[in-house]
């Protein structure tokens, strides 16, 4: 996937900048400065330079049941198996607040968390969509971690499954593309702390039910939302049943074009 990349990061003084990814290098801007970035992939910056979420967003919505796959987790997991096959069918899709100023999203190599009431916690890779005034500008890397048993219990308890310190990542950059039309090529890698792979798959957003267009009319719908919200657009990646997150591993994201996001484990507490 081609397109312009942009990072957001914070140097020496504190202060947040954004820059242009070229040839290895991070090009402030409104300056001549460089900043080296030491892995294509990760574009992880040389000291004393640190990426932050690639966009400050004032809200992050997320969109559920929206790959085949994802439905089928729900169905497995959940008690109220129903609800989850109409709304894969439906044309209204299932759509949640996933976090409000940045309260609970995380950037590249923060800690996400897994709540300490729940027993089985997933990552959940997915393009997420950054909106203008209009549509989607651009697109970055999401994480929507999210507590299955929790969620599975009763749907009504979503809010709690989805919602809670270091529940969402976003990065490393985001990603104007050349060619909307194309699909985007997820991967998901979560590692042991011996760095072992517990898990890891891929999949598309070929593989999507609804389109994006479809997703940003619903969440616009009658919803005030600022410039530079974030609409993570479901997850057709769902580790098996025996796979939950624990403190100590680390979770990797791959979207070609973007890059890859990387994020440790720990207990939510510990990021409040």
């Amino acid at each position: 996937m081609t397109g312009t990349r942009t990072v957001r990061l914070r140097g020496p003084d504190g202060e947040p900048r954004s820059g242009s990814v070229h040839d290895g290098l991070v090009r402030l801007d409104g300056s001549e400065e460089t900043i080296e970035i030491l892995d294509a992939e990760t574009l992880d910056l040389a000291e004393p330079w640190r990426l932050l979420p690639p966009v400050d967003a004032p809200e992050v919505w997320a969109a559920g049941v929206t790959y085949e796959r994802s439905r089928d987790a729900r169905l497995e997991e959940s008690q109220a198996k129903d609800v989850y096959s109409h709304v894969y069918e439906a044309d209204r899709p299932e759509l949640f607040l996933k976090d409000a100023a940045g309260r609970r999203t995380v950037g590249p190599r923060d800690a996400i968390g897994i709540r300490s009431d729940a027993t089985w916690t997933v990552p959940e890779p997915e393009l997420a969509l950054v909106l203008g005034d209009y549509g989607p500008v651009a697109v970055t890397i999401g994480n929507d971690v999210s507590s299955r048993d929790i969620e599975g219990a009763n749907p009504l308890y979503l809010p709690q499954a989805k919602v809670y310190a270091g529940a969402c990542a976003l990065g490393p950059a985001l990603l104007v593309p050349d060619d909307w039309t194309q699909p985007f090529e997820i991967e998901l890698r979560i590692l042991d702390e011996d760095g072992s792979v517990v898990f890891e798959g891929q999949t598309s957003t070929a593989r999507m039910k609804r389109t994006f267009e479809e997703l940003v009319e619903y969440v616009r719908r009658d919803n005030p939302l600022e410039p530079g919200t974030v609409l993570l657009t479901g997850t057709g990646l769902v580790p098996p049943d025996e796979v939950s997150l624990r403190p100590g591993q680390t979770v990797e994201i791959r979207i070609d074009g973007i890059g890859t996001l990387v994020n440790p484990v720990r207990r939510a507490g510990e990021l409040l």
